[in-house]
């Protein structure tokens, strides 16, 4: 059993101040006297086993709040950020970043959000992207990285949409889902046509037809039709959500509403209850709960990776997509592992391997620098453009979780999780692994010193020390 202490200070203070109590009535409801809750919420002191049981049965919470991987996330983008060669004499140690996260986390962000500012700065200097001389130049964040980040920092769940995406799902009872939706838009004298079009949906306002592709998939068009019904039935509740959110720019707003109604259509279509429990059932067979629910494979891997509502949360999954040149265009983690900002993912991912294997599920056990060991899964999903000549768009995905779930995967069954020697090891990005014997690095890491010896030469022609 783990004896590890557990700080949670600002989750704490964060608790308290959600509940809008003083530290002092804070203090009493929980058992403990003020200035012990006061070096708690500092970090002086862990969180005692008294406290966690006491918000658990006075405040039924779940207590899982207080180990939410929010600081992992937060120490590995400032890594990340730190890495920049304009820090390159200045990298604090990993003790002092964790104290940050736990302790101050939103100067932690404000910080990777100057840090970020500075990079789009300076790649627009460098490409000559117009911006001296024009306007509207301004310094702020990329509205894509934005919303990303939105849904990277809430564990890429929204309570109220899933909860109202299942109500939605559960008044159309255990039926044809499509056909609830479809009920939905006439009752609001909307028409759905299936039309030859490039483009997946065209919703004409004016008429009040809503226009789906024939040549994609009928997982996707179902998915588009309910992306629609969200747009059109839950604005209130997707431009609260909004409101919350407090986007810096229009483009991040309307980027970030559409995420929202992609969230909606995907909980509708897999209701989280019913996808829990089907997924615990089947230990996450993916092409099972595929056929289940009428959803495409990436659909499912990345649903699976949203089931983490406090109090029900299924497996913690991290859930990636990348593209044939290897940058990631979807990326998300409940784990420990975090994926890199900015570039692309590590090569000794199987992710990468999957476009050589196409339609097959490749597994592997893999290891982080930091010794934690993961179940990987990858495959290949290819979009095709619906007619003779059409470019076909090539992802891979890759789902995974922590090897202590193995049990529960499907995927696990005939690999040797005992077997330490089974495990690749594999890191984040080369520029933060600190792997001093990589093969396949690409970039020296830019935490570390490097010797070069001019009459000898190894896999790398310099060695990291």
């Amino acid at each position: 059993m783990s004896t590890q202490k557990l700080y949670a200070g600002a989750k704490l203070r964060e608790i308290r101040t959600r509940l809008d109590l003083t530290q002092k009535d804070f203090a009493a409801r929980l058992g403990v006297s003020l200035p012990y809750l006061n070096q708690m919420e500092n970090n002086n002191r862990p969180v005692s086993t008294t406290v966690v049981l006491a918000l658990a049965q006075e405040f039924g919470l779940d207590v899982t709040e207080l180990s939410s991987g929010d600081s992992e996330r937060l120490v590995s983008d400032m890594r990340e950020a730190l890495a920049d060669p304009v820090f390159a004499d200045a990298m604090p140690p990993v003790a002092d970043l964790r104290l940050t996260a736990s302790n101050a986390p939103a100067l932690a962000r404000a910080f990777l959000s100057l840090h970020r500012a500075y990079r789009q700065t300076h790649e627009r200097l460098a490409s000559l992207d117009e911006a001296l001389g024009r306007e509207d130049a301004r310094i702020q964040a990329s509205p894509w990285e934005e919303v990303r980040d939105f849904f990277h920092y809430c564990d890429n769940y929204i309570d109220a949409v899933d909860r109202a995406a299942e109500h939605f799902a559960a008044q159309a009872g255990p039926g044809d889902i499509h056909a609830a939706a479809l009920d939905q838009l006439a009752r609001r004298d909307i028409r759905v046509e299936i039309a030859d079009m490039h483009a997946l949906r065209s919703y004409d306002a004016q008429a009040r037809v809503l226009r789906l592709s024939a040549r994609a998939a009928p997982q996707t068009r179902n998915f588009q039709l309910l992306l629609q019904l969200a747009l059109l039935t839950q604005d209130k509740l997707l431009e609260a959500t909004l409101d919350f959110a407090r986007f810096q720019s229009d483009e991040a707003r309307a980027i970030a509403k559409i995420g929202l109604a992609n969230y909606f259509a995907g909980a509708a279509l897999m209701p989280y209850g019913t996808l829990l429990a089907a997924a615990q059932e089947c230990r996450h067979d993916l092409e099972l709960l595929s056929a289940r629910f009428g959803a495409s494979i990436e659909q499912v891997a990345h649903r699976l990776s949203t089931l983490q509502r406090p109090g029900a949360k299924g497996i913690p999954f991290f859930f990636v997509r990348v593209d044939q040149a290897g940058t990631i265009t979807k990326r998300h983690s409940a784990t420990r592992l975090q994926f890199a900002r900015f570039g692309g993912a590590c090569p000794l991912w199987n992710v990468h391997r999957a476009f050589e294997t196409p339609g097959h599920f490749l597994r592997q056990l893999a290891e982080t620098p930091d010794g934690v060991r993961y179940v990987l899964l990858a495959r290949d999903v290819s979009k095709s453009g619906g007619s003779f000549g059409a470019p076909v768009r090539r992802y891979a995905i890759a789902l995974g979780c922590e090897v202590r779930h193995a049990d529960a995967l499907v995927y696990a069954d005939g690999l040797d999780v005992g077997n330490a020697t089974a495990f690749e090891p594999i890191g984040i990005s080369c520029r933060i692994c600190d792997r001093p014997d990589c093969h396949q690095r690409s970039v020296p890491p830019l935490e570390r010193r490097l010797e070069v010896d001019t009459d000898r030469r190894g896999t790398l022609p310099y060695t990291v020390t």
